[in-house]
Parts: structure tokens; sequence; C-alpha cells
């Protein structure tokens, strides 16, 4: 089994050697224990947005494999990321120490004994109070309330009927579905725009509970101007699937009213 661990990366020298550590840590681990009849080939690629601060050499010095993408954007990243990762599984965390990389081998677990399409990290669940600040979680509770209003028709397939962490930016996934979901966006929407694609297109999705850490190193995230944007954005793309959901209805009902010769 081959897999791609792909992370965006912009001057995160104080966490990326950290982060790709405990990620080889705990995937060698795994592939001795649960994956050991099929054990999983990573192929680890970091894509760096033109760090000045050493993070390229850190990673290369631990056998990562990087692009450097200089178009702007955290979707951008990861849209450059799919299109050269080499697995048949692609497997996502930041490279800031945040996400518990030693729990990403689990996430692949639950996506097979599972049976789903896709598995995205829940942050929220276990969140400890110091590792997000207060302004942070209200953006996060404001973004998630959004979704539920504006997709619940889309949610009824998920567990519980609801999205918890509609931010999250761990996930693993089979990359055959790249070819069913529409992705556009290069900023931060992204990650809602990956998840709700997921849903739109019928796909399983389900969220699993992980650990969230304070980021070592400066935080780049605005929660105010960022989560403005994120919310201007879902509500674009809810007139989009709408769109796009009465089209298909017309088109499903043509025939029918089509006079016979």
């Amino acid at each position: 089994m081959r897999a791609t661990l792909v992370i965006p990366t912009l001057n995160e020298k104080d966490g990326i050697g950290y982060t790709l550590d405990s990620f080889r840590e705990a995937s060698k681990a795994a592939n001795q224990a649960h994956f050991s009849k099929d054990p999983i080939e990573w192929d680890i690629l970091v894509v760096d947005g033109g760090s000045t601060d050493g993070t390229i050499a850190l990673a290369e010095e631990r056998g990562a494999r990087v692009v450097v993408e200089r178009r702007k954007g955290y979707g951008r990243a990861y849209r450059t990321g799919f299109e050269q990762a080499t697995g048949d599984l692609i497997a996502t965390m930041d490279g800031d120490g945040t996400y518990p990389a030693d729990e990403l081998p689990w996430l692949i677990l639950k996506l097979q004994v599972a049976g789903r399409d896709f598995v995205s990290g829940d942050r929220l669940t276990l969140l400890e109070k110091r590792a997000m600040t207060m302004e942070h979680r209200i953006g996060n509770w404001l973004l998630n309330t959004l979704v539920k209003f504006l997709f619940h028709s889309r949610l009824k397939g998920v567990p519980m009927n609801v999205m918890a962490d509609s931010q999250s930016g761990m996930w693993v996934f089979h990359r055959k579905i790249l070819g069913s979901v529409r992705l556009f966006e290069d900023g931060m929407a992204f990650s809602e725009e990956l998840k709700l694609e997921v849903l739109v297109r019928g796909f399983k999705f389900e969220e699993v509970p992980i650990h969230y850490a304070e980021r070592w190193g400066q935080p780049k995230l605005s929660s105010w101007k960022d989560g403005l944007r994120n919310a201007f954005w879902l509500f674009k793309k809810r007139f989009k699937v709408s769109q796009e959901t009465r089209l298909a209805a017309r088109m499903a009902v043509a025939p029918s009213t089509t006079n016979s010769p």
C-alpha cells in the first residue's frame, strides 16, 4: 500500500522537524503492528510557499520530498500537493506541530475498517484551552454553525448529522475521489471546500476526534479576517450547490417532457 502525506509550509522551522520525526516514528510502529500484512509505503511531500528560515533544508534532511509553490494560499499548496501525490491514499496535516502526527496512522485504519472515503480529524471535541485562543474558538463555532445551517441537507449521511470541525486540516482519503470533486479555492476556505465537495458528491465522510496542540512558531492566521472570508465563501458555495441541484433536476425531467415523433 502506498500513501502520500502532504504538508503545506511557510517558514515553519520551529515545527517541521518535530512534525516529521513524530510522524516517521508513528508510521513505523503502525506498520509493524497494524499494517504488518500490507505495510504503508509513505511518500512525504512538503509543499513550501518559499520559506526563508531553513524550513526546506530541515524537511529534506528528514527525507521529505519538497515542492516549492510560490503561488500564495493554503488551498493552492494543497491543490499542488494533490497533483504531485503518488499514493493511492492521501493524508494531510500542518507543519507547525499542532496536529498529532502520531495519530495519523489511526485515521488510516479508521478509513479502511469503517469503509469510508474521507476521514477528517476533529480538533474541537478533545480541545484543551491553551491550544486555541478564545477568538479562534468563537470563529470556529460560528463557521461550524453556518455550515450546519446552509448545508443541513448534505449532512444527513454524516454520523450525528453534523460537521463538528469544518476548519480542520488533518484528513485522510482515497486519492480516487479527486477525480470527482471540484476544487478551486486557493485560500483558507479550501478546507471547507474539500469537505463539502466530498459530501455533495455522495462520498462516505466521517470525523474522528484528535488531539490538538499549541503551534510552534508565530501564528499566520487572522481569526476575524480569515473567518469573514470563509463565511462569505460558504454563502457563495451554497448558491452554487443550489444552482447545480436545480440544473440536475431539470436535466433529469427533460426526456419525459419531450414530444414523441
